[in-house]
């Protein structure tokens, strides 16, 4: 059994995907602190040929509190109108905007709940098929903290392989996954330059900014191209 655990994230760049459909089941870490001005409600789009951060607004947001704790409070229009000016000739810009369109419209408002139904809609699309669950769901020793919380989902999933992003090296010691019988992997992202109408090639922005120019075909073979470490 496989398993990946990440806070989620507003329309992450590729690597969040490629982590999600590397594994059997994925855990949305949805009761940990907020961060912020992490990338758990922003990130960069195309804009006149330059990467411009988007945010999404929050009501009362605080280190603070859990990230199933904070609301949104936004209507999308403003971001919703910057890809219409910014991807219209697009050559999957209306298949797209549907997809913005009905992730936006999504009825609960908790950042939890939102961004959860993002990602399975972003997934249904994509054609991954992992399980994805939440952390809040899973009974767990929420005293734990860092890497013996990670190992105890884990243990609870039997999970024989953990996966974590490339980013996350510095925070795990393979001897301890190794000592409760986990095989421990990073995944590294491997960008692969597409057309970004006729401007510079920008890596790692939103992943809106790649379903834009690519077919869900070409996406599915962007989703593998990543090294393990």
């Amino acid at each position: 059994m496989k398993v990946g655990i990440m806070q989620p994230y507003f329309m992450p760049y590729i690597g969040y995907w490629q982590l999600i459909n590397a594994v059997d089941k994925y855990v949305v870490y949805d009761d940990v602190n907020y961060i912020k001005k992490g990338w758990i409600n922003r990130n960069n789009i195309l804009v006149n040929g330059e990467g411009k951060l988007f945010t999404v607004s929050l009501k009362e947001a605080s280190q603070n509190k859990l990230i199933n704790e904070i609301d949104i409070c936004d209507d999308f229009s403003k971001l919703l109108k910057t890809l219409h000016f910014s991807y219209s000739k697009a050559p999957y810009y209306h298949t797209v905007a549907e997809l913005m369109q009905k992730i936006c419209a999504f009825p609960n408002k908790n950042l939890a709940a939102f961004l959860y139904n993002s990602i399975r809609e972003v997934c249904n699309y994509l054609g991954i098929d992992t399980e994805i669950v939440l952390s809040s769901d899973i009974e767990k020793d929420n005293s734990l903290k860092g890497q013996d919380k990670i190992l105890y989902i884990c243990k609870q999933l039997d999970a024989t392989e953990y996966y974590n992003a490339i980013g996350g090296k510095e925070l795990y010691d393979e001897v301890a996954f190794t000592a409760n019988n986990i095989k421990l992997s990073f995944l590294r992202t491997e960008f692969k330059e597409y057309s970004q109408f006729e401007h510079p090639f920008i890596k790692g922005l939103s992943i809106i900014d790649m379903l834009m120019f690519n077919s869900v075909e070409e996406m599915q073979k962007h989703l593998n191209y990543y090294v393990l470490e």
